[in-house]
């Protein structure tokens, strides 16, 4: 028997259920989907009649009508001018469903051939997944997979386990942001720059408080080798483990399958979709600095991430202190 999903937060009050009722209700009609999601998808910043109208090959009238439908609905706003952009609430509830995002490449370039034990493990994945993606998707994420971890690695005796283990969250991660996977498990992703640090700490930390109520993936947009040795430790400190992970590069579809995106000193590396909930987290970095250092920003962290909890609404009867040695 399989378990129903957990929800989170709370029931609609009749006001909110009615203003959702009536903006599903404006997306009821083909015309004012692909007109709103036009809007969505534009990089400029706003859209006005003629343009959505030449870009759809649509009447202008029709359009401003749809608009207007759209404007009614809460979805767009219009400014002085007449030109479209979506509201914030169109962003947050329907931005996933209003832009088709194709999961960018990862900038390594594909090996022509691969290890045996490589090829075990698209073998594996391709049953696995046969449900879900053609085997040439799989072979293709697999090897991308094995070509980013080997750029970097120093060691390579267990490059195609951490190919494994990289390749499945990637694939689950497209799987979720497709639509293949429905949870109603939240989904946090924590970006920082080696992804052997601050991220970690977050994600450990998570882990620990929120246990299988959350699902949780890092990333580094320059990750390095290995996770910081003194990280580990300030953790055992304070009673939290660090479970089996490793830097892990920041790819495009585990920020499409996130519902919250916490980037902590890694700039413009992240990329951007509707519908998350981005934060920046201004914490220093850790790595290769004194054992105090260390602890104040695990202490900060740890601070961060019970508000985070309470935000997500998983906190519980037991304090978050309490969980914390």
């Amino acid at each position: 028997m399989v378990e129903a999903p957990r929800a989170h937060g709370r029931p609609l009050d009749p006001e909110a259920a009615l203003e959702r009722a009536a903006q599903i209700a404006a997306l009821a009609d083909p015309i004012r989907v692909q007109v709103l999601s036009t809007v969505a998808a534009n990089s400029d910043g706003a859209f006005t009649v003629e343009t959505v109208a030449r870009r759809l090959g649509l009447e202008s009238q029709l359009v401003d009508a749809t608009l207007s439908t759209l404007r009614r609905a809460g979805l767009i706003e219009l400014d002085e001018l007449g030109a479209a952009t979506l509201s914030a609430d169109a962003w947050v509830r329907f931005g996933r469903v209003l832009t088709a995002h194709e999961p960018a490449r990862p900038s390594a370039a594909l090996p022509v051939t691969l290890p045996s034990a490589v090829e075990r493990v698209i073998e594996e994945l391709q049953y696995r997944f046969s449900t879900v993606f053609s085997p040439e998707t799989i072979r293709r994420y697999v090897g991308e997979s094995y070509g980013l971890l080997a750029g970097r690695a120093t060691v390579t005796t267990f490059l195609p386990t951490l190919t494994a283990r990289f390749a499945t969250d990637r694939l689950a991660a497209l799987a979720s942001a497709r639509g293949l996977l429905l949870t109603e498990t939240p989904e946090v992703l924590f970006v920082c720059v080696q992804n052997a640090g601050r991220s970690q700490m977050a994600s450990a930390i998570l882990r620990h408080i929120a246990g299988d109520r959350v699902h949780v993936r890092t990333a580094g947009s320059a990750p390095a080798s290995r996770i910081d040795s003194a990280v580990v430790e300030s953790l055992d400190e304070i009673g939290v483990a660090m479970p089996v992970e490793f830097p892990k590069p920041l790819t495009d579809e585990v920020v499409q399958a996130s519902d919250y995106v916490i980037t902590m000193g890694c700039g413009d590396a992240c990329p951007v979709y509707p519908g998350r909930r981005y934060m920046d987290w201004a914490l220093a970095d850790p790595i290769g600095k004194p054992r105090e250092f260390v602890r104040r920003v695990r202490d900060e962290v740890v601070a961060r991430v019970g508000l985070l909890v309470n935000e997500m609404g998983l906190s519980s009867s037991t304090s978050f202190a309490s969980t914390i040695r």
